[in-house]
């Protein structure tokens, strides 16, 4: 079993050396083999240098805004069975690589894994509501399956067989960031199995709930998860860049 780590990074001087110590943290627990592959997207930082002085680690550019351009940029350079999407603000948690190897190991039909996102340096309610939010969503995805339209990935913390990424066509560039992931998982589950488990879960920076709020977050999130659900596209088309 062979994984491919791929890192879409914006301006994420700030972020993006403790995102790789994570995951060369959590590789030195679980040996196999690994690439890492960062995605500088148009940075205006110093995110290309830092990331240029990491031991095992390639960089390529990616001119072209957006998440979508980044996660097929980085897939096109990989060359493992397994693609983990990772984003820059994100930290492995131990045991979240051998959770990934188990689940795929013992299940060759698997497409697609995927868990939830733990915020660190976060109230504790903004956990316990994301907690709440999660659950709700995880049994609603359970209610969309009856009409086929089951689709959960959490963006930034999923995990894909690089024949399911061929099988679909690839990577939908037509999006430019709400509903990444949502879109994705929508066409993966046509043709296979996708699994969402509360046991993968990874730590990450709660920056966009701090920005915006975590009504609106939690709103522009389910409106197009249902909006992409019964119409295929996004209800949002416009986002905004969020950084520490």
């Amino acid at each position: 079993m062979k994984i491919s780590f791929v890192i879409p990074a914006y301006n994420e001087e700030k972020n993006i050396h403790d995102c790789i110590v994570s995951i060369k943290t959590e590789i030195e627990r679980t040996p196999g083999e690994y690439e890492i592959i960062v995605v500088n997207n148009a940075s205006t930082d110093k995110t290309r240098d830092i990331v240029s002085k990491e031991k095992r680690v390639s960089v390529i550019d990616e001119e072209h805004k957006g998440i979508v351009w980044t996660r097929k940029a980085g897939f096109e350079k990989s060359t493992d069975d397994l693609i983990t999407n990772i984003d820059a603000d994100n930290r492995l948690p131990s045991g979240w690589l051998s959770t990934v190897k188990n689940f795929f190991s013992s299940d060759n039909t698997l497409l697609a894994l995927s868990g939830p996102v733990n915020y660190y340096v976060s109230s504790f309610l903004i956990r316990f509501l994301t907690s709440l939010f999660y659950k709700f969503g995880f049994a609603f995805d359970h209610l969309m399956k009856l009409f086929g339209k089951a689709s959960m990935l959490q963006g930034g913390n999923y995990i894909v067989r690089r024949e399911a990424i061929k099988a679909i066509g690839g990577y939908n560039t037509n999006i430019t960031f709400y509903g990444e992931d949502v879109i994705l998982g929508r066409q993966i589950s046509k043709i296979g199995k996708i699994i969402w488990t509360f046991n993968l879960s990874i730590n990450s920076s709660a920056r966009r709930l701090q920005k915006e709020g975590i009504i609106v977050t939690a709103f522009k999130y389910s409106i197009n998860y249902l909006w992409i659900a019964f119409t295929g596209k996004p209800f949002n088309t416009r986002y905004i860049d969020i950084r520490l």
